[in-house]
């Protein structure tokens, strides 16, 4: 653990012109646009598909749409898993002020070389630090964050040997098959954890952000479940049950259809152990700081 950390300084008050009252600066038509609870992402020429450099990337769409419904232009997000720095990028293109998150060094450097382009108009910052998100709290001043939002390490799931199931026939032995890509050896990273232990050191982390969020500020989290040895390894609902007790309210649980990401899908259980292929949906789940 890192020791006498400073409070980062950085601006987290809203610099538009939108009513007090207001969630965001989506207009009534707009907003409407968000409302059906399955979304669908397509991925950008940004945006980094190579699996080598990161086994897990969501597109920038996906903290994008988050960040325009939860936070107005000025306000502070956080990612307490920031990888390759996608939810930054997206945080940059929506002048919002950004504060990242990463145990491995290696994730913290490419996320600063993204974030290098200039824009015309840089008013925010984001800020990307290499460390445990244990320590998040040394680093943010109660109450500065709008929204919190991230697709943290799926429990151990990376911790094998990838077999590619779900595609079809050829299209399985592609660069990554058989290879092992877990995140890091480091005992702290989420990744290496069984599922409960994964859930219980999600819920510390979030216990300590919790006093970090402006009341009623929204905390986005992406998961999916896990399939483990012929068993559906029920992780939305874990994590459910942790941020629920680490004092979190559940308001919205948002279905991210990846249907047309999924291409060259190989026939999975036939003909007789029916299993839906998990590759075609993952979890959106929505909690919120509940209001004094």
């Amino acid at each position: 653990m890192k020791k006498n950390v400073k409070t980062l300084n950085i601006l987290n008050e809203k610099t538009c012109n939108c009513p007090l009252n207001h969630t965001n600066c989506l207009s009534a038509k707009e907003w409407l646009h968000h409302q059906v609870a399955v979304w669908e992402f397509f991925y950008e020429k940004r945006d980094i598909r190579d699996k080598e450099t990161h086994p897990a990337v969501f597109p920038i769409a996906l903290p994008k749409k988050c960040i325009q419904l939860f936070t107005h232009k000025g306000e502070l997000v956080l990612d307490p898993f920031v990888g390759i720095g996608t939810t930054l990028i997206a945080s940059k293109d929506l002048d919002r002020n950004a504060v990242g998150f990463d145990l491995k060094k290696e994730y913290v450097n490419f996320s600063k070389k993204r974030l290098e382009q200039k824009r015309l108009e840089d008013s925010s910052r984001q800020i990307i630090i290499n460390d445990d998100a244990i320590n998040i709290p040394k680093y943010l001043e109660k109450e500065s964050v709008a929204l919190c939002v991230t697709s943290p390490p799926y429990s151990n799931m990376l911790n094998r040997k990838r077999l590619n199931k779900s595609r079809r026939g050829n299209l399985r032995q592609d660069k990554i098959y058989m290879k092992v890509q877990q995140y890091s050896n480091n005992p702290r990273d989420l990744g290496t954890m069984e599922p409960r232990v994964y859930a219980n050191a999600l819920g510390e982390i979030y216990k300590g952000i919790l006093p970090l969020l402006k009341y009623k500020a929204h905390c986005i989290i992406n998961i999916t479940d896990l399939w483990w040895e012929n068993k559906r390894i029920p992780l939305h609902i874990y994590v459910i049950e942790a941020l629920e007790k680490a004092g979190y309210e559940l308001r919205n649980t948002i279905i991210w259809d990846r249907r047309n990401l999924v291409n060259g899908a190989g026939i999975f259980g036939y003909p007789n152990n029916y299993i839906t292929l998990g590759t075609t949906f993952e979890y959106i789940l929505d909690f919120w700081r509940p209001p004094k």
